[in-house]
């Protein structure tokens, strides 16, 4: 499948900044089953100066400066990306849990593909007892890695709900398990602690998933947004596999990849500081669309 993938970032501030500068991982990156074929990030207005670069992650970093007064910021990523993930892994024939968590906890390697920086708690995922508890009702002794994995996902999208309102990005992980509800980002924080509270390695995964209107219902421009999900290793031989406890589904051609990292901290869509007062306005808007349209 090829997409083509528009993001609008806009901030609008009460009164004009003096400056800015900021991190931002807006473009799609080369992963498992995805191709960049171009992308583009613009950003008005002209910084000063803008340098880019891939974190330890391999994620795709831009970094900015603006030094003019300006009243609005609008930054504008373009981009055409290739999906041909392989069929799903069976998850029946991944190796039980209890030997990935040896094996993770064995590795010898630091890379940032391995599963060594996947394991401990991280900056928004501290490990959360009762979490672990939950997560712990799916990994009976000997299971299969990913079938344990899949049914913790279903049981996330059956007990908690979607709710925009109930969470912000500061969240914890303790406050949107208690509630039982949020957005994907809580979610994937809540499925990843319960994984890493077992030893297992767990990703944090940014990106998009492709939607679709109701039959009879037109498409409405940047309707779309952005979306998270978790990646699970399932040893050496099945490496990570990507969920989506949001969904209840495992990722495939309908996912495309941004960002990966430990948790949200990782990999922000937009990270910085502005000189100047008063309050400011985000919008967002997000098309994903297959390239025959």
């Amino acid at each position: 499948m090829i997409y083509d993938i528009r993001h609008i970032t806009s901030y609008r501030y009460e009164t004009p900044v003096a400056s800015a500068a900021f991190a931002l991982r807006l473009l799609p990156r080369v992963f498992l089953g995805q191709r960049v074929v171009r992308s583009r990030l613009s950003i008005t207005p002209r910084p000063a100066d803008e340098t880019s670069s891939t974190d330890f992650f391999g994620n795709s970093v831009t970094f900015a400066r603006i030094e003019a007064r300006h009243s609005e910021l609008v930054l504008e990523a373009n981009s055409r990306v290739i999906v041909e993930r392989d069929e799903p892994v069976a998850a029946g024939l991944t190796p039980a849990w209890e030997a990935i968590r040896d094996a993770a906890h064995g590795a010898t390697s630091f890379c940032s593909a391995g599963p060594a920086h996947h394991l401990y708690p991280s900056r928004l995922v501290r490990l959360h007892d009762p979490a672990t508890a939950y997560a712990a009702r799916s990994f009976s002794p000997k299971r299969p890695m990913l079938e344990a994995a899949c049914e913790l996902m279903g049981r996330i999208r059956r007990d908690f709900a979607y709710d925009a309102a109930a969470t912000a990005v500061e969240t914890t992980v303790a406050e949107a398990f208690e509630r039982r509800r949020g957005v994907c980002q809580d979610f994937a924080h809540v499925m990843i602690a319960g994984l890493r509270g077992l030893g297992l390695p767990a990703s944090y995964v940014s990106g998009y998933i492709r939607t679709t209107p109701p039959k009879g219902s037109q498409r409405l421009e940047g309707a779309d947004a952005s979306h998270a999900w978790v990646g699970v290793w399932c040893g050496a031989e099945f490496g990570w596999v990507g969920l989506d406890p949001t969904n209840d589904m495992s990722v495939g051609d309908d996912h495309v990849v941004l960002a990966v990292g430990r948790d949200y901290a990782d990999v922000s869509p937009t990270a910085g500081v502005f000189i100047g007062s008063g309050a400011h306005a985000l919008q967002v808007s997000v098309d994903v669309r297959p390239a025959s349209e």
